[in-house]
This record gives structure tokens, C-alpha cells and sequence, in this order.
């Protein structure tokens, strides 16, 4: 999982997620008699109503926003019960919305755990409908980390992919140096598996704003591997206006679209 491909939307979801836990706690009615009668009576919650109140829709929300989050955090879509994570999960949030808001409707004396309910539930089915469609609920969560500078292309990258700077464990004092490394305790050189690019162009880390897919080097339509905000990558050769990236796991693609990528 990779907690840097995590976007405001996804926050705002987990944030309207644990109030609408927080609210399946509270008073579902009020209590409009005397304060002497109020203070005896026991406002009941969400759980006290009923199971279908409490689980079939508070936590039904919760489950829809842990199936959005847990699929943007994996790194290849999953199924669950032959549906994929996330579209499964903005369903769940819609419906739970949609009963919280005939309950309120129905209800005689609406209590504050019905009204943070259902604000909380519409906060949670807004942004997981708004997310894919607004810029700006598409930016990462967290920043990602300031890279170091890049590698000679064909060296490996000191730290891996998405942790540039990383501090690499020293040779110790009189031991043999290893294979490609200089007599005297240099850092090791990967091999070059192919020829550096010719002309002007440099290595450099590079961090994509939303996700954007890779596409095979063949010019096949279908992409290969897809780019997360949050993390960094080695673009090692550009063609045009498009630049060619490697992932990972050494997969190498070509990033059509490069508009608002923010260079290390």
C-alpha cells in the first residue's frame, strides 16, 4: 500500500466516515417536555432504534468509505464479491446518504446523532462522487518528499523509488569492495542494462499531480502501469513532449500526458 497516493478527497472521506461513526452514538430524537422531565428520559441512539438503523445504515457508509480508501491505496484494483473496491464502496456511501435522509425526513423529533448523520453521510457520498471530477479533490493528501539528486541513468536509485535520499548502509573499514564498486569504498554503480540518451537531456525525479497511466514504449493503447501522486519517479529519456519514466518495479513507459508535473 502506498499512503502518498492517498487525495484530499480521501481525506475529506475518512474525515466524514469517523463523524459518521461518531454519530450512530448519539441521541436519534430530542426530548422538546420540561428540563426536569427531559433530564430523566432516555434518548436512544442509532444502535438502541434498531440493527438496520445502526448497521444497515450508519455502517454502511463506514464499510463504503474503508472500500474507497483501501482502493486507492492498493496498488492494482481488487474485487469484492465480484465488484471492484472502489465503485462498490461510492455505492454504499450514495445509499447509506439516501436512508439517512428518509429517516430524518420521517422522523417525529430529530436528534443531533440524525442531523450529524446525515450531514456526515452527504459529506462522505459528495466527495466520493466529486472526487474523479474536481481538480482539486484529485491533489495528493501529503506531500511528497523533496528528492535528491538524480542518478547517472542505468544506476540504482539510492533509497528505491518514492524514498529518493535515502541513506545507503557504508562499506565497513578493510572489507572487500563489491562487485563495480572502486577499490577504496566508493558507492557502488549498477550496471548500465542500456545505453545513456543522447543529447542534453538529464535524469530527474519527477512527481505527477493526479494518476496518470503508462503506456507501453511499442505505442500500445493499453497502459502498462499507472503513476501515483505522492511518489517520485526517474523520467531517464524524453520524446517530444511526452517523457519516458520507470516504475517500481522497472518497468519502463511512456508519460503522454506531463502538463503540471513537479520536478525534483
Amino acid at each position: 500500500m502506498n499512503i502518498r497516493s492517498l487525495t484530499r478527497g480521501d481525506g475529506v472521506v475518512i474525515g466524514a466516515a469517523v463523524l459518521l461513526f461518531i454519530a450512530s452514538f448519539l441521541g436519534v430524537a430530542s426530548c422538546d417536555g420540561p428540563d426536569a422531565v427531559c433530564e430523566n428520559v432516555s434518548i436512544p441512539n442509532a444502535w438502541d432504534v434498531s440493527i438496520g438503523l445502526g448497521l444497515g445504515t450508519y455502517m454502511t457508509g463506514v464499510i463504503g468509505a474503508a472500500l474507497i480508501v483501501v482502493a486507492h491505496l492498493l496498488p492494482q484494483p481488487r474485487k469484492v464479491a465480484g465488484l471492484d473496491m472502489g465503485p462498490l464502496g461510492v455505492g454504499l456511501a450514495v445509499a447509506a446518504a439516501w436512508a439517512l435522509l428518509w429517516w430524518t425526513i420521517d422522523a417525529e423529533d430529530t436528534g443531533v446523532g440524525l442531523i450529524l448523520g446525515l450531514i456526515a453521510a452527504l459529506a462522505l457520498a459528495g466527495s466520493a462522487i466529486a472526487t474523479p471530477l474536481v481538480p482539486a479533490l484529485q491533489a495528493a493528501l501529503l506531500p511528497a518528499p523533496r528528492p535528491a539528486a538524480p542518478q547517472p541513468y542505468g544506476g540504482q536509485p539510492q533509497g528505491g523509488y518514492g524514498y529518493p535520499g535515502a541513506q545507503q548502509p557504508q562499506q565497513p573499514y578493510g572489507g572487500q569492495p563489491q562487485p563495480g564498486q572502486p577499490f577504496g569504498g566508493g558507492q557502488p554503480q549498477a550496471p548500465s542494462p542500456t545505453p545513456a540518451p543522447a543529447g542534453d537531456f538529464s535524469p530527474f525525479w519527477f512527481a505527477v499531480p493526479v494518476a496518470r497511466p503508462l503506456f507501453a514504449e511499442d505505442g500500445s493503447p493499453t497502459p502498462i502501469a499507472e503513476l501515483a501522486p505522492g511518489t517520485w519517479y526517474l523520467a531517464v529519456e524524453q520524446r517530444g513532449a511526452a517523457l519516458v519514466a520507470q516504475t517500481q518495479d522497472g518497468r519502463r513507459g511512456v508519460l503522454q500526458d506531463t502538463s503540471g508535473i513537479q520536478r525534483g
